[in-house]
């Protein structure tokens, strides 16, 4: 791999691990779950507050591991499968009981879902060998990252009137550009779901979802840094882990020039 190669996967490390401890700390700030994390804690369970300084503890450790740390491949593997379980276990269950006919609650679930994903996809894409059945979920982080994507594509259509106002008030045609980018995440979940529009699907995601943290997500949340406990700053991380995801999925897409990255780089202990 070119050294341009390796910088984005160090790029997406770090993004990751930036996101992990801002989520983190935004927690113990409002001594809450971000939605994220946990879509809701049941008043009969006792002890709220303990598990969201342990959940923290839970992000920011990994997180300043993945800054600082060495051979993170193992690591990025349990995230990925931390990741999933939470989804599984703590989002899925609920989802279904209370919001399986709306597809507005569904999203943060998703996000769990798709930092399962991006996790597993650092994994992919560092030298090493993790547990065999943790190895056999890696080939999933693309379908996990596709589903995401193509969700949010139609929310873009069903929802349209309001993600009309999330566009910036300075950019005109503000309907024409929800059912665009309504379309080119529906768009770019198919093209990753596709071996061979892989690599380019990722690439093209990855520079879509940056331009929005710089014009979309950090303004709002400059404006409004504490709402919905801090909503709009959980929103920047998130966009920062994705588009580093993205940039990952296309370099390990390419490896090959078949949109398949195995582990052949990684067997000479080399990204």
């Amino acid at each position: 791999m070119n050294k341009y190669g390796h910088i984005i996967i160090r790029s997406g490390l770090f993004f990751f691990g930036v996101t992990l401890i801002g989520i983190g700390v935004l927690q113990v700030v409002f001594a809450d779950f971000e939605s994220v994390i946990l879509p809701y804690w049941p008043d009969r369970f006792p002890g709220k507050l303990i598990g969201v300084y342990i959940a923290s503890l839970g992000l920011i450790i990994p997180g300043m591991v993945l800054l600082l740390g060495k051979d993170l491949r193992k690591l990025c593997l349990w995230l990925g499968v931390a990741f999933l379980l939470l989804f599984l276990i703590g989002h899925l269950p609920y989802r279904l009981v209370h919001d399986l006919h709306s597809m507005g609650p569904w999203t943060n679930s998703l996000k769990t879902l798709t930092f399962s994903g991006g996790a597993l996809l650092l994994a992919k894409a560092l030298p090493g060998k993790g547990p065999g059945l943790v190895e056999k979920v890696v080939p999933a982080a693309p379908l996990f990252i596709a589903i995401f994507l193509i969700f949010c594509g139609i929310e873009h259509f069903v929802y349209a009137p309001f993600v009309a106002t999330l566009v910036p008030a300075w950019i005109p045609g503000a309907m024409f550009w929800t059912y665009f980018a309504g379309a080119a995440l529906i768009a770019a979940g198919l093209g990753i779901l596709l071996p061979m529009t892989r690599r380019l699907a990722a690439a093209l995601l990855g520079a879509m979802i940056f331009l929005w943290l710089l014009m979309l997500h950090i303004p709002r949340a400059v404006a409004d840094p504490i709402g919905l406990n801090g909503n709009e700053c959980v929103s920047v991380f998130e966009a920062l882990s994705f588009s580093g995801f993205a940039f990952v999925l296309a370099v390990i897409s390419g490896r090959d020039g078949r949109g398949r990255g195995d582990s052949r780089q990684a067997a000479d202990g080399r990204l």
